[in-house]
């Protein structure tokens, strides 16, 4: 039991075996190995036991070719059956292995063997020919190389690696570079110069040995043949020439003359000059080549910024049999010329630019470019105009343009700034770009008015509505910036002027918002407003807004709309009257009046026998007075003063010029046209001691010297008349006692304010309007009272003779005041 156990468990380890072995069994063997050579114990390597390779019939599978190995039946081995040649088998390739199937029946398996072929060194090396001749010219220089073609060997490895020798010669030697067919080099080097007359031919044997061992080798002769012609190849006088020249130069300019030489004479010196066949074809069209002479010359058009050298290869080829060559190398260097203009973009542009953009802020981006070299490239930049921007370089062929000053729209809206480039050529080339920067507006600048007072006139009695002056206020901003509108701010009239209150000027006057237009709200009265003083305010549209302001002065021009008006006398109202002073009934308007007045037979010329008063409400020329006689025409007995209205006698008055005279006074302004009141005064001529009374008895009782009348002609009866003379007798009776005391005082006080005496005709007061009243007699007193706007001051003589020693004392002396028993004086004051 335990003998048959022994042989199974043998099995199985062995099929583990196999398994774990790829169920494949590896054998060696080198070629050329005898028949029956054993090559390995196959059926023991397999497991089977002694006998059983025979009874399972253990052997290999045909696949085809010949394996020339075969199984021993009786003992199982692997043996050669024929010649096995690795070459044949697998020629150069490394490993040579043949892949055998081992069949075994009852049970049928098959099993996979692999048999490696070892190379031994049974090939020798053989070369392709065994006499290779070629020809050498005598003149060969030493140096010179000429290729050979080495031996092949077929088998591998170390036995496939050849070495050469050459037969002993003192011309030539061998160089022989690597150590493999494909990849080593073979050529016969010239040592030393030939010459075929003392040997025509050189025989040769070169030997090739394999590594192997023993080492095999083969042999092949060499005929060398020495020609005894063209022994000179064409020289150049050097490798390399250089040229320079100019970019955009003109075709057709000759870039080199190049010479070889050619030792040789006759036919073997005559040189052919070619492009190297190896040329590119962009210098076949850039340059041409003169073959007889060697001259390069230019037929493409150069430019330094495309190609900025070129390398030709010329050869010099004599016509020599064989013809023998030289060569050289032209390197044309393209110079650059300054050609290319710089170049300048805008690369990126911020616009438009605030007006109160900041120094330094960028506008835009630049790049600048030249396509040329060296100085021709480098290029220069500047900003024309220069102000107010700049230029700063960011980096190569970069710049900003920034700001350099402030800008103001309102004088600059907009900039046409230059960018100008210039490189550094000779001459140099230039460049420019415009850049448009608009200028973007801020409010900054507040309306201003043409001049900070407007005065404007303005005629009273205007239509409401009118047009009184057109102002206007430039603000230099654009759109809403410099829209403007006007308003009126501030001013008004108050006091007598306005009525006795305040009153805007916003109620006399308004403005247009848009236009400027000042026009009237309402119709001006000059007497009531002379001057209306008041601000216009001009405001802009802008964010903040701004304003500027102006004052108008508004002069109301005086029309001649009033006329004269007639004044009672001092009294006030209807009454008798002073002596030279009319007593006054009213008419039916202010342009008209009826006076009564007396006047004594035997006055005098000159004397004055009342006094028209009047006032127009106008100003200037217009309320200028001027009175006029009227009725009657002629030479009658009175005058009236051009200006004072004084009406006075024109010559000594007589009993034939009648009871009574009626006098017309037409009071005319100087206005245009003139406007005009009339005034009727009766002049009664009485007895001067009948005129006295009157005027003694009108002085007592209310301080006048005539009494007035409503304008009947002597309708007084005889009755009220003596009540009268006695009422004159105790006021002429006061006023000496008067006259006393005012004397005594004149002579010993001091003069103050009040001045008597006797002298020529006296300036007394000026009115507002321009007129002046004058007495055209002797003054007694001057007197200057405080009064209203418009008011005359009016001395006036007696009516009454002076005593004929006084007169004579004053015609004499002329030193003091002389009193008459009656009256020294009358002083009236009218103020109206």
């Amino acid at each position: 039991m335990g003998v048959w156990w022994g042989p199974v468990v043998r099995v199985l380890v062995l099929q583990a075996a196999w398994a774990l072995g790829g169920g494949q069994v590896r054998y060696s063997v080198p070629e050329e190995a005898r028949a029956g050579t054993v090559v390995g114990r196959l059926a023991q390597d397999l497991g089977l036991e002694a006998g059983e390779p025979e009874a399972r019939r253990l052997r290999l599978v045909a696949q085809g070719r010949r394996a020339s190995v075969e199984v021993s039946g009786a003992s199982g081995a692997l043996v050669v059956s024929s010649r096995l040649d690795r070459e044949e088998l697998c020629g150069k390739s490394a490993p040579c292995a043949l892949r055998l199937e081992v069949l075994v029946e009852r049970p049928l398996r098959v099993f996979h063997v692999e048999l490696e072929v070892t190379d031994i060194n049974d090939n020798a090396p053989l070369f392709p020919v065994n006499e290779e001749a070629f020809t050498i010219a005598e003149l060969s220089l030493p140096g010179s190389r000429f290729p050979l073609e080495g031996a092949s060997d077929a088998d591998i490895g170390a036995n496939a690696q050849l070495s050469y020798t050459l037969s002993p010669s003192e011309h030539f030697t061998l160089d022989h570079q690597g150590n493999n067919d494909q990849s080593s080099s073979l050529a016969l080097v010239l040592t030393k110069s030939l010459d075929r007359e003392s040997v025509p031919v050189h025989r040769l044997v070169l030997t090739a040995s394999d590594g192997g061992r023993p080492s095999l080798s083969g042999t092949m002769e060499l005929v060398i043949s020495v020609l005894d012609a063209n022994d000179n190849a064409p020289q150049f006088n050097q490798s390399v020439y250089k040229v320079k020249v100019l970019e955009g130069s003109e075709l057709g300019t000759l870039l080199i003359k190049l010479s070889a030489t050619d030792l040789d004479e006759g036919i073997n010196s005559d040189i052919t000059y070619l492009f190297s066949r190896r040329i590119a074809a962009q210098v076949k069209e850039m340059f041409t080549m003169d073959e007889n002479n060697g001259e390069i010359r230019l037929q493409g058009k150069l430019d330094y910024e495309e190609v900025d050298s070129y390398e030709i290869t010329i050869e010099a080829r004599d016509k020599g049999s064989p013809p023998l060559s030289g060569h050289c190398k032209v390197v044309v260097e393209v110079v650059d010329v300054n050609d290319n203009a710089p170049e300048v973009w805008v690369t990126s542009l911020s616009v438009p630019v605030a007006e109160d953009a900041s120094v330094g802020t960028v506008v835009a981006l630049l790049s600048v470019s030249d396509r040329d070299s060296g100085a021709n490239g480098r290029v220069r930049c500047a900003v024309w105009p220069a102000g107010p921007f700049g230029l700063v370089a960011t980096f190569a062929g970069s710049y900003s343009l920034v700001l350099r000053e402030a800008l103001d729209r309102e004088r600059v809206s907009e900039y046409e700034v230059e960018v100008r480039a210039e490189d550094g050529g000779a001459p140099p080339l230039r460049a420019s770009r415009g850049v448009r920067v608009p200028v973007s507006d801020v409010n900054d600048n507040a309306p201003a008015f043409a001049q900070a007072v407007y005065t404007v006139l303005a005629r009273e009695n205007n239509a409401a509505g009118a047009e009184l002056a057109r102002l206007w206020a430039r603000d230099p901003d654009e759109a809403g910036n410099g829209r403007v509108s006007y308003s009126v701010a501030e001013g008004g009239v108050g006091g007598a002027s306005a009525g006795g209150g305040w009153r805007s000027a916003s109620s006399y006057v308004s403005v247009d918002a848009e236009s400027g237009r000042l026009w009237a709200l309402q119709p001006l009265d000059y007497e009531e407003l002379q001057v209306l003083q008041f601000e216009v305010r001009a405001v802009d549209a802008g964010e903040p807004p701004l304003c500027g302001n102006a004052t108008v002065q508004l002069f109301v021009v005086d029309e001649n709309d009033n006329a004269p008006a007639l004044l009672p006398p001092a009294g006030g109202g209807p009454g008798p009257g002073a002596s030279g002073e009319a007593a006054w009934v009213p008419g039916a308007g202010p342009g008209a009046g009826a006076w009564w007045a007396w006047a004594a037979w035997g006055a005098p010329a000159g004397q004055v026998v009342a006094k028209i008063r009047a006032v127009d409400a106008d100003s200037g020329y217009n309320a200028w007075l001027r009175y006029e006689l009227w009725e009657p025409r002629g030479k009658g007995p009175f005058r009236v003063g051009l200006y004072s209205g004084e009406v006075s006698t024109a010559r000594a008055l007589e009993e034939a010029d009648g009871p009574r005279q009626r006098l017309v006074i037409v009071v005319r302004d100087h206005g245009e046209p003139a406007r005009s009141a009339t005034a009727t005064l009766s002049v009664s001529l009485v007895e001067g001691g009948e005129a006295a009374l009157a005027a003694a008895g009108s002085s007592s009782s209310s301080g006048s010297g005539l009494r007035a009348s409503s304008g009947a002609e002597g309708g007084a009866s005889s009755s009220s008349r003596n009540v009268w003379l006695v009422v004159a007798i105790c006021a002429v009776s006061s006023l000496f006692l008067l006259a006393v005391v005012l004397y005594g005082a004149s002579r010993w006080a001091p003069r103050a304010a009040v001045l008597s005496g006797p002298g020529p005709a006296t300036l007394v007061c000026a009115s507002e309007v321009g007129s002046w009243s004058y007495s055209q007699r002797q003054s007694r007193s001057l007197c200057v009272a405080d009064g209203a706007g418009k008011s005359d001051l009016m001395v006036f003589s007696p009516n009454f003779p002076p005593p004929p020693g006084a007169a004579a004392e004053n015609g004499s002396a002329g030193k003091g005041p002389s009193l008459s028993p009656l009256v020294s004086g009358v002083l009236i004051l009218a103020v109206h």
